[in-house]
């Protein structure tokens, strides 16, 4: 009889035990919303949540660099928009002062504003980005453009202390866009057909022309510059404008490639809630029956087994 005792003792041991995991499990898989308390439970399941929560990440890495591209085109954007503008507002200035017509007090009067003109072109030029300089190439914590002045405070040309160089981000995986920063693009005459030799020769140009009230020189070649200089302002901006559009492209990607893998992981990961919840009451019913069971177990005595 002890013998038979003892192994129903121990039997309700075991089944005592298995059930209060059971339960402790499902208890647990409730309280954390998800599948795997342990990554024992499924080795396999678990390897492919770390996978999945990995390539989340790196995604969304990958989607803020998009965002910041964005950003960082729209910050350009907007400053070639406005040099465009003073661009514009030169161009009438200049086209003013060789006028013939106009006395030295109105050439005086457009040339202090056609300077100042310059002088906001630069600061627009050296616009920045949180804490990057937006047209420095790739030395963007330094200021990019410095008006060069003479004694007299007439602006003689133009320092660019930038690089030649883009920036790179990354936006997916093996794919890598380069973000406009050149500055160099905005001096040199290459692409723009300008006599004047770079953007400063330009303003230079103008200034001496200005000084000489040489009509002929401001009515011919530099109002021929400015729309060169100005025509390369906007040649750059619609450069950017194409990049803006991929990158908004790769950021629609991007964003459904997230629904897609915060499904998956969504899938393998969290737990379904009504088939957890009715788990626990099938594990609970297990355990109080168990519990029972092993309860009249340890009530027996002698007297039981006495005819």
């Amino acid at each position: 009889m002890r013998i038979a005792d003892n192994t129903m003792y121990n039997n309700f041991l075991t089944g005592y035990e298995t059930s209060t995991a059971r339960m402790q499990k499902t208890m647990t898989q409730l309280a954390s919303q998800k599948q795997l308390t342990e990554a024992s439970d499924d080795p396999l399941k678990a390897s492919q949540i770390i996978n999945l929560s990995t390539s989340v990440d790196q995604n969304a890495m990958y989607g803020d660099s998009i965002q910041d591209g964005i950003s960082w085109n729209q910050m350009q954007d907007s400053a070639l928009s406005s040099i465009s503008d003073i661009m514009l507002r030169m161009r009438d200035l200049i086209q003013g002062s060789a006028n013939g017509t106009n006395g030295s007090d109105v050439n005086s009067a457009n040339k202090a504003e056609i300077e100042q003109d310059m002088s906001q072109i630069v600061d627009t030029l050296n616009t920045k980005y949180g804490n990057k300089y937006i047209f420095a190439g790739e030395n963007t914590t330094t200021k990019p453009f410095e008006l060069e002045k003479n004694e007299a405070g007439d602006i003689t040309g133009l320092t660019y202390n930038g690089t030649d160089g883009d920036l790179s981000r990354q936006i997916a995986d093996g794919v890598s866009v380069d973000l406009f920063a050149n500055g160099s693009k905005f001096l040199a005459n290459s692409d723009t057909g300008a006599q004047a030799a770079s953007l400063g020769d330009y303003f230079n140009n103008v200034v001496t022309a200005l000084n000489s009230d040489n009509k002929s020189e401001l009515g011919g070649t530099l109002l021929s510059d400015t729309d060169a200089y100005r025509d390369n302002f906007v040649n750059v901006r619609t450069q950017i404008g194409a990049l803006t559009n991929r990158l908004q492209s790769a950021l629609s990607r991007n964003q459904a490639q997230s629904t897609n893998l915060q499904q998956s992981l969504s899938n393998d990961q969290d737990v379904d809630v009504a088939s957890a919840y009715s788990n626990f009451e099938k594990e609970k019913l297990t355990y109080n029956a168990t519990l029972a069971m092993g309860t009249k177990i340890m009530q027996t005595t002698i007297l039981d087994y006495m005819y």
